[in-house]
C-alpha cells in the first residue's frame, strides 16, 4: 500500500532549496563572515526564502490571493518585489537587493545572480509570457533592465544599468543601452570568480 508524504516529508524540497540558497550566498558574498550573518542581516536572502514560501502558496488551488499577501509583505520587509509566479531555480542570490523586480512570467535557473536594481520586467498588457528567461548561471549586474520575454543564455553577464530587449547569446557580455551583445574570448570556469569585461563594472 501506497502512503501519502506526511507534513515533514512534503516540506523537505522547500527546505533543501533554502539551505541551497543559505549555501549560494556563502559561496558569492566575500563580505559574509558567517552564515548567523546571512541569516539575521541579508534582505536579499529572506526575499528568495520568502518567495519560495509565496511560490508553494501559488501553485495550490485556492491559495493565490494569500501568496499575493505573501509576496506583498515581502517587499515590505526587504524593498524586493518578486510576484509570486514567478519560476526560481536553485541557488539563487540577490545582492545588497533593493529595489529589484521580478515579474510574474519570469523564470530563472540555477546558480543565478543579481544584484540591486534590477527589473526582470514585461512589455505586454496581455496575459501571456511576457518576462524574461535567464538560463543557468547568468550574473546581472546593479541597475539593470530586462525587459519582456527575452532569453538570457547560459553564463552570459548583463552589465550594470544594461537595457536588455533582445536574447542573449550563451556566454556571452551586453552592455549599454540598448543592450550590445559582447562576445569574449575566454570565460573563466564560474562566472562569479572574475568579471569577463570591465564594462559589467560601468
Amino acid at each position: 500500500m501506497r502512503r501519502t508524504p506526511g507534513p515533514a516529508t512534503a516540506w523537505a524540497p522547500l527546505l533543501d532549496r533554502l539551505v541551497d540558497d543559505l549555501d549560494a550566498a556563502a559561496r558569492r558574498d566575500p563580505a559574509a563572515r558567517s552564515r548567523l550573518e546571512l541569516v539575521l542581516c541579508y534582505p536579499g536572502l529572506h526575499a528568495v526564502w520568502i518567495h519560495r514560501l509565496a511560490h508553494r502558496l501559488w501553485q495550490q488551488p485556492g491559495y493565490r490571493l494569500v501568496a499575493r499577501v505573501v509576496s506583498q509583505l515581502n517587499r515590505s520587509l526587504t524593498g524586493i518585489e518578486i510576484h509570486p509566479g514567478a519560476v526560481i531555480g536553485r541557488r539563487f542570490f540577490i545582492d545588497h537587493g533593493m529595489g529589484v523586480v521580478i515579474g510574474e512570467t519570469a523564470e530563472i535557473g540555477d546558480d543565478v545572480m543579481i544584484y540591486h536594481g534590477v527589473t526582470l520586467g514585461g512589455r505586454s498588457l496581455l496575459r501571456v509570457k511576457r518576462h524574461p528567461t535567464l538560463q543557468d548561471g547568468v550574473v546581472v549586474g546593479a541597475g539593470a533592465r530586462i525587459l519582456g520575454p527575452v532569453v538570457v543564455g547560459a553564463g552570459a553577464q548583463v552589465g550594470a544599468n544594461s537595457v536588455v530587449v533582445k536574447d542573449v547569446p550563451p556566454g556571452a557580455v551586453v552592455v549599454g543601452v540598448p543592450g550590445q551583445v559582447r562576445q569574449p574570448p575566454q570565460r573563466p570556469a564560474d562566472p562569479y570568480d572574475e568579471w569577463a569585461d570591465p564594462a559589467i563594472y560601468i
